[in-house]
C-alpha cells in the first residue's frame, strides 16, 4: 500500500505557541510528491530556464539547513548558499525522507561545491523554494549585468506610438501531423527495378582475358550514340508549386569608419637635472658615498681592462642570425612554381630525358626529348618516327613559348652534357647507340644575353613570366651536329650514361691515367644497356702528316656551310678509346649498367669560375683549342701513379658495384680482361637512375633505384652508411642540393617529390610535395645568386617545371658541413662495429662447435673399467633410493638389508 500523502504546516496559535496542523495537499504538490518518487526530477525548460529545479522544503528542512522563510531568507535576499557536504549528510540521515532527495542526481553532478537555493516567495515555479543547478546560472543570479537605463530627456521625445520589436521566445517544439502530409508529397518509386544476372560457363573461369584497341566508328555495330533531346509530348507546365515560408526576426546591419587625423610633428625639449652647490658639498662629504666608490673602483676598473680585450657593444643575437633570404620566410619549405616550359609545336608526345643548366649564361637550360612509346610501338612505327626530326630544346626564362635553338640529332637523345672546357660544344647519347657531338659557338651571341626589359647585361636578373617581353618575330634555329659515331664499332643499344671526363687527366686504352696534354677535355665516358662502359676521345688518333695541296684538293669533301668543321674528322668513323664489361663471374652473363659515377665528378660542381674565365679569354681573341686539337697529340704523355681508378657503377639489376676501369692481361688465356669488382651489394630492388657524389664530399655517393635510396662511402665495402625503407611509390630520379650538404631530392613515378634533410631525419623523407600528375624523369638544381636558388623538374608528359627553393632548403645552418659529416663518420663506426660483433660471433660459434666435438669424442674413448664402475655407482644409487622409499612405506626396518625375494 502506498503511505497517504498530507503537507503539514507550522503555524502559531492566538497564545504565541507552535503548533502543527495537518492541511491539504495542493494539487501541483501531490503531482510534484508523485514525481520525486516515480520519475526524474523536472526543471523549467518549458519557461525557458532549463538550470531550474523547484523544491518543497518543510520546516524542518529550513531549520536544518538555516534557510527559514521570511527570516534566513526574505524578499529582499531571497537566496542561501548551502553546502553539498550539508546535503549528502542530510541523505545520511534522513534517506529518502529528505526534501532534497528529488534532485538527489543533480547535487551529485552538480560542478560547484555550494549550491544556490531560492526562496520563491510568490510561487512563480510552482513550489516554495528552487535551486540553481549550474555555475553560469548561479553567476547571473548573483551578479546580473547591469542594464544602463535611457536618459529621462531621451525618454521624454520618444513618442508613444513607437513599434518595439519584442524577440520571440523559443519554446519546445509539438508536431501537428505536418511529417505526414510532407510523406505523403515526397516521391516514391512506383515501379519495380529490374533485376540482371549475368553468368558464363564453368570452364571459362580463371581464362585470360585480351584486350585490344579498335576505332568504334570502323566497326560496324560497335558504336551507338545516344544524344539527349526535348521530347514536345512530355512537356509539362507546372500550374501550382508548393513553396514553404519562415518567419525570421528583423536583421539590422550598420557600419562605422574611424576618423583619421593627420599626424603632426611634435618636439620636446629637456634640460639635464643637475645638483645645487649645497648638494655638491654635502655629497663630497658623505662617508657612505666614499665607501661605495671604495667598493666599486676594482669592479671598474677590470670592466674597463675587458673593454680593452673585446668589444663589449657586440650584438649577439645578430651574430647568431643568419642571412635573410630576399624570397619566402623561414617557416616556408615548400617548392615554389616559378615557370614552365612546354614544346607545343611538336605533332607526337614526347617525355623529357635529360635536363642541364647552361654552365655560364643564366636563364639558359638545355632539354632533350624523345618519343613516348614503347619499344614495341617505335619498332611499329619507325618509319614515321624517321620523318620527325629528335631534338634538344634549349629554353630562355625570357621565352618560355619558343626554343632559343634546336640541336637536330639522327635519333632520340636520353642524356647529354655540357663541355666543362667550353660550354658551347655538347655530346649526347642516343636510344641507337651513337654519340653526337654539336658546336654551337656560331650561335653564342644569339643566346649569349637574355633579353629583359630590353636591357643586356652579363649576369640577368631573372624577373616573373608576366613582366618579360619576348621577340615573337625571332624564328627558332635548328643547328646539326657535328660529329657522329660510328654504328658498327659503338654501343648497341640505348646510352643511359654520359659524362665528360675533367681538363686533369686523360685515359689510354688500357686504363692507365696520364697528364692532360692538351689542357682541356678532350674525352667521355658512357655506360649503356648493351651491358659496356666506354672511353671515347675527340682528337685524332694519329698525327696527321702534311700534305700537298693537290692533294689536299683531291680530299676536299663538301659539307653544309651550317655545319662547323670543328669535329668533322669524327663523323661516323668515331670509336671508342676503350670498352670494359663487367662480368658476373660464375656465368657467361654481364652486368647491364646503366648509371656511372668517377672519383673526380665531384669537381665538376666547382668549374662554373673556370669557365667563365675561360670564355672571356676566347672573346678577347685567343684561338679556341678546340679548333687545334692535333697541337697537343705530340706532347709526351707523363703518367700519375697515385691517381685513383675505381668508380661506382648501378646496374638495371638494382647492384651497386665499385670497380676498376684498368684492363689487365689474364696470365692463362692473354686475353685482355677488365679487374674483377672491389665490392658488389645487391640494395636496389629495381633499375638503378642516380649514383652521384656529393658536392661537398669526394667520397660520399648517393644512390636511387627501385624503392629505395642508399648513401655509400668510398672505402667502406661492408654496406652503404644509410638505406631507406620502402617508398610508397616507385623513385625515378635524384639529385643533391648544391648548397646544404644533408638535403637531397627525389623524384616519384606519382609526380611528387621527395625532400630528404639528414639533419632533421634519417629514416624517411622530412617533407614530401606534388609537381605534377605523372611519372618525373629528371631532377637537376641550379644557383642563380647567393639569395635566390632552382630546381628544375621534368615529368613524362613532357612538361618541365621551373621551381623557387625556399629559404630553409638553399641556406646550410652555421655548423651543418661538420654536423653531416660527424653523421657520416658515426654511421662508419656503427658498421665496423657490426662487422666486428659478427665475428666474435663466429669465432664463438667455432668454439662452441669444437667443445661439442670434443665431449663426443670423450664418451667414444673411456675405457672398460671407467664404464663398470660408472655403472656400479648407478647400481649402489638405484639401491639407495629403493630402499629409502621401502623405509617410508613401512615395509622393512632402517637395520635390515633389502633382498629382492623379500620384495617379492
Amino acid at each position: 500500500m502506498k503511505p497517504k500523502i498530507c503537507h503539514w504546516t507550522n503555524t502559531e496559535n492566538w497564545d504565541g505557541e507552535h503548533c502543527i496542523s495537518k492541511v491539504e495537499t495542493k494539487p501541483h504538490i501531490k503531482k510534484y510528491l508523485k514525481m520525486s518518487e516515480e520519475e526524474e526530477p523536472v526543471n523549467m525548460e518549458s519557461m525557458g530556464h532549463p538550470e531550474i529545479y523547484p523544491l518543497v522544503l518543510t520546516t524542518k528542512t529550513q531549520e536544518i539547513f538555516n534557510c527559514r522563510m521570511d527570516e534566513d531568507v526574505t524578499e529582499e535576499v531571497p537566496y542561501k548558499l548551502i553546502k553539498k557536504e550539508d546535503i549528502f549528510e542530510d541523505f545520511l540521515n534522513r534517506a529518502a525522507v529528505s526534501d532534497f532527495y528529488p534532485v538527489k542526481k543533480i547535487i551529485q553532478e552538480y560542478p560547484g561545491d555550494e549550491i544556490l537555493l531560492v526562496y520563491d516567495k510568490d510561487f512563480k515555479y510552482g513550489l516554495n523554494f528552487y535551486i540553481i543547478a549550474t555555475e553560469e546560472g548561479k553567476e547571473n543570479f548573483l551578479n546580473p549585468p547591469e542594464v544602463q537605463e535611457e536618459p529621462e530627456e531621451y525618454k521624454e521625445h520618444i513618442p508613444e506610438d513607437v513599434f518595439v520589436y519584442i524577440p520571440p521566445v523559443s519554446k519546445p517544439w509539438v508536431s501537428l501531423g505536418s511529417e505526414k502530409e510532407i510523406e505523403e508529397e515526397s516521391v516514391k518509386a512506383s515501379t519495380k527495378q529490374i533485376t540482371y544476372m549475368i553468368s558464363r560457363k564453368r570452364s571459362q573461369f580463371g581464362a585470360p582475358v585480351t584486350f585490344s584497341d579498335q576505332n568504334a566508328s570502323s566497326v560496324k555495330d560497335a558504336y551507338i550514340e545516344c544524344i539527349a533531346y526535348r521530347d514536345k509530348n512530355f512537356t509539362l507546365k507546372q500550374l501550382e508549386k508548393d513553396i514553404g515560408m519562415q518567419v525570421i526576426p528583423q536583421v539590422k546591419e550598420t557600419s562605422t569608419q574611424t576618423k583619421w587625423t593627420y599626424p603632426k610633428n611634435a618636439t620636446t625639449q629637456y634640460y639635464p637635472r643637475e645638483f645645487s652647490e649645497e648638494e655638491k658639498e654635502t655629497l663630497g662629504q658623505s662617508k657612505s658615498l666614499a665607501d661605495f666608490l671604495n667598493n666599486v673602483s676594482i669592479s671598474v676598473e677590470i670592466a674597463l681592462q675587458q673593454n680593452e680585450i673585446m668589444n663589449t657593444f657586440t650584438d649577439d643575437w645578430k651574430n647568431l642570425a643568419e642571412e635573410e633570404g630576399t624570397f619566402g620566410d623561414k617557416s616556408d619549405t615548400h617548392l615554389k612554381e616559378y615557370q614552365s616550359f612546354t614544346d607545343l609545336h611538336s605533332p607526337t608526345e614526347k617525355m623529357v630525358t635529360c635536363v642541364s643548366w647552361h654552365p655560364t649564361i643564366f636563364g639558359l637550360i638545355a632539354v632533350s626529348v624523345a618519343v613516348r612509346l614503347s619499344f614495341e610501338d617505335r619498332v611499329h612505327f619507325s618509319g614515321k618516327l624517321l620523318l620527325q626530326p629528335s631534338l634538344i630544346l634549349l629554353w630562355s626564362f625570357s621565352d618560355p613559348i619558343h626554343p632559343q635553338l634546336m640541336l637536330e640529332s639522327p635519333d632520340d637523345i636520353f642524356c647529354f652534357e655540357f663541355c666543362p672546357s667550353d660550354p658551347n660544344i655538347i655530346a649526347g647519347g642516343c636510344i641507337n647507340g651513337q654519340i653526337v657531338l654539336w658546336d654551337i659557338t656560331a650561335q653564342a651571341d644569339r643566346i649569349e644575353n637574355i633579353k629583359a626589359s630590353g636591357s643586356r647585361s652579363k649576369k640577368v636578373t631573372l624577373k616573373p613570366m608576366f613582366l618579360l617581353e619576348p621577340d615573337s618575330n625571332k624564328e627558332t634555329m635548328f643547328i646539326r651536329h657535328c660529329a657522329v659515331s660510328s654504328i658498327e664499332n659503338g654501343h648497341k643499344k640505348v646510352i643511359t650514361d654520359i659524362h665528360w671526363l675533367p681538363d686533369t687527366f686523360e685515359v689510354n686504352r688500357m686504363g692507365s691515367v696520364f697528364e692532360n696534354r692538351n689542357g682541356i677535355s678532350c674525352q667521355l665516358i658512357t655506360c649503356s644497356a648493351d651491358c659496356t662502359i666506354c672511353f671515347w676521345d675527340i682528337r685524332p688518333q694519329k698525327v696527321v702528316t702534311p700534305q700537298t695541296t693537290e692533294k689536299k684538293k683531291e680530299d676536299i669533301i663538301e659539307i653544309p656551310f651550317d655545319v662547323p668543321s670543328t669535329f668533322l674528322h669524327l663523323d661516323l668513323s668515331w670509336k671508342p678509346l676503350a670498352k670494359i664489361k663487367l662480368s658476373k663471374g660464375e656465368t657467361t652473363l654481364d652486368h647491364c649498367p646503366t648509371r656511372v659515377s668517377m672519383n673526380e665528378d665531384h669537381l665538376l660542381y666547382k668549374t662554373q669560375d673556370k669557365i667563365l674565365a675561360q670564355t672571356k679569354a676566347l672573346k678577347a681573341g685567343e684561338i679556341n683549342p678546340y679548333h687545334n686539337l692535333e697541337g697537343g697529340l705530340s706532347n709526351p704523355l707523363k703518367a700519375i701513379d697515385d691517381f685513383c681508378t675505381k668508380f661506382f657503377v648501378g646496374t638495371e639489376e638494382g647492384e651497386v658495384i665499385y670497380t676498376d676501369w684498368k684492363i689487365e692481361r689474364d696470365p692463362e688465356t692473354g686475353r685482355l680482361m677488365t679487374k674483377k669488382p672491389v665490392s658488389l651489394c645487391t640494395v636496389h630492388d629495381g633499375n638503378v637512375h642516380t649514383v652521384q657524389r656529393s658536392p661537398f664530399y669526394n667520397d660520399i655517393i648517393l644512390t636511387i633505384g627501385g624503392w629505395n635510396v642508399a648513401i655509400w662511402k668510398e672505402g667502406v665495402l661492408t654496406g652503404p652508411l644509410l638505406q631507406s625503407c620502402c617508398a610508397p611509390k616507385r623513385y625515378t630520379s635524384g639529385h643533391w642540393s648544391l648548397t646544404r650538404p644533408g638535403v637531397f631530392y627525389i623524384g616519384r613515378e606519382d609526380g611528387y617529390i621527395d625532400i630528404w634533410d639528414l639533419l632533421e631525419k634519417t629514416h624517411e623523407p622530412a617533407q614530401s610535395q606534388n609537381i605534377c600528375i605523372t611519372m618525373i624523369t629528371y631532377i637537376k638544381p641550379w644557383t642563380f645568386s647567393a639569395k635566390q636558388q632552382f630546381i628544375a623538374i621534368a615529368d613524362y608528359y613532357g612538361t618541365l617545371h621551373i621551381l623557387e627553393i625556399p629559404w630553409t632548403l638553399s641556406h646550410p645552418s652555421t655548423n651543418e658541413l661538420s654536423s653531416v659529416n660527424y653523421y657520416f663518420e658515426r654511421e662508419v663506426k656503427h658498421l665496423e662495429y657490426v662487422e666486428q660483433r659478427k665475428s666474435i660471433r663466429e669465432q664463438e660459434k667455432k668454439e662452441m662447435d669444437l667443445e661439442m666435438e670434443k665431449k663426443k669424442v670423450k664418451t667414444y674413448q673411456k675405457s672398460k673399467e671407467q664404464m663398470e664402475a660408472e655403472l656400479k655407482l648407478d647400481y649402489e644409487s638405484y639401491l639407495d633410493l629403493e630402499k629409502s622409499i621401502l623405509i617410508n612405506l613401512g615395509l622393512i626396518r632402517p637395520s635390515e638389508k633389502v633382498s629382492y625375494m623379500d620384495i617379492i
